[in-house]
């Protein structure tokens, strides 16, 4: 597919993305104020940004993705952005822990069939050589995503509250479903292949089973353990530890994320084309050496002495999260090969989706009440030391599977 029919599919699922991460990214900026105002902990705020969201994201996954793989990918996703856009509006309604918690719960649902339904499109739709741009493109609305969560997020919360701020994006959540329905258009039915017969839980334990997928997965779980809790508390950080206020942290945090996402999901995006093209193989080569870099400066920024030296320093970590995207997901592609994208996708989410943003930010959360009550000064920046841990676990990771997909799918 060409012209203004790819063009038009890109769009709406930019758009999905990025009210996708929208309404991801919320609770995170809006915390302060939602803690204040149900009396929470750090502990319960990690459980509401973590375990509450990531086991539900994850595990529906996977039968969203076969549903996508089989079935009407613009269907699942249409359906998808509706389910959570009604959950993300409820959440504004929540006056205690459990309420939140359950909001959360319903907001992951939807959202779990949101990537492996995008996935299955552009693979449907877009031509091979251009998939690793178009998978870019669909990532690139993650940081945007971000910088329009936390800066606008930020702003409604000083403005007219986390409640609002919660109504106003459930409600968009309705347009974009309406606008991806017209603009994916009828999907193409996918020709019969051995491996699209196969039951999926069959067809995800042989694709785990492979060398390659596994240290590719391996890396996904590290990832999740250094994207999640970077996230979840990156904002608080910067509001305890150095004065910021939630507006002034959701602006300078979101708009540099967001610039740092567009130019990391376009890059990684053309890399990954042009490394697939080169024949040489090396298609996780530049991640994994870009978050063994990322460790070193945010383990500076977390103990900076300003705000502002903070973020430059973190803007390594940022790019990491962003420019990974496309070599991953375009990687598992090529391991799964035709008729089980959406699966790789699936089980890629699950591997960063999972363990790393159930426990990470929960962790996180503990280890700074922890030391709070002990009266250690920045507290939350000596429990952040899990994202520039993690981040050197999943460079080394990268490797072992650039490696592997190198002699297994390239010969090299």
């Amino acid at each position: 597919m060409d012209g203004w029919r790819a063009f038009a599919l890109m769009i709406v699922l930019f758009l999905v993305s990025a009210l996708c991460q929208i309404d991801r990214i919320l609770p995170f900026i809006l915390s302060e104020s939602i803690k204040a105002d149900l009396s929470l902990s750090d502990t319960q705020i990690g459980l509401i940004n973590g375990v509450a969201f990531a086991v539900c994201y994850s595990l529906l996954s996977l039968p969203l993705a076969r549903a996508a793989d089989r079935g009407s990918p613009r269907v699942v996703l249409v359906l998808c952005v509706l389910i959570w856009s009604a959950m993300t509006a409820l959440g504004g309604l929540a006056a205690s822990l459990a309420f939140l918690v359950f909001a959360r719960f319903g907001v992951a649902i939807g959202e779990a069939g949101a990537v492996p339904a995008g996935h299955a499109l552009i693979a449907r739709r877009i031509r091979p050589e251009r998939r690793g741009l178009a998978i870019g493109v669909f990532a690139m609305g993650i940081p945007l995503g971000a910088m329009a969560g936390f800066s606008l997020g930020g702003l409604a919360n000083d403005t007219v509250g986390w409640r609002a701020a919660l109504f106003g994006a459930g409600g968009a959540g309705v347009m974009i479903a309406a606008a991806t329905w017209f603009g994916a258009g009828p999907t193409p039915p996918l020709k019969r292949v051995a491996t699209a017969a196969e039951p999926f839980m069959r067809s995800a334990m042989r694709l785990l089973a492979s060398g390659e997928y596994r240290w590719l997965f391996a890396a996904a779980v590290a990832m999740g353990f250094a994207a999640a809790p970077f996230y979840a508390f990156a904002t608080p950080f910067l509001i305890r530890t150095h004065g910021f206020s939630a507006g002034q942290a959701g602006v300078a945090f979101g708009l540099l994320q967001g610039a740092l996402g567009i130019l990391g999901t376009v890059l990684g995006g053309r890399g990954f084309d042009r490394a697939v093209r080169s024949g040489s193989g090396q298609v996780l080569a530049q991640p994994a050496i870009l978050f063994i870099a990322a460790s070193a400066t945010t383990a500076l920024g977390l103990f900076a002495p300003s705000g502002w030296l903070s973020l430059l320093l973190f803007i390594p970590a940022m790019l990491s999260f962003s420019f990974m995207l496309p070599w991953a997901f375009g990687a598992g592609h090529l391991v799964a090969g035709r008729g089980r994208e959406a699966l790789a996708s699936s089980l890629g989410m699950i591997g960063s989706g999972l363990l790393g943003p159930a426990l990470g930010p929960l962790l996180v959360g503990a280890a700074s009440d922890v030391a709070s009550a002990a009266g250690i000064p920045n507290g939350l920046g000596l429990a952040l030391l899990i994202v520039p841990v993690s981040s050197v676990l999943a460079g080394m990771a990268c490797l072992i599977a650039n490696n592997r997909i190198a002699k297994a799918r390239f010969g090299k």
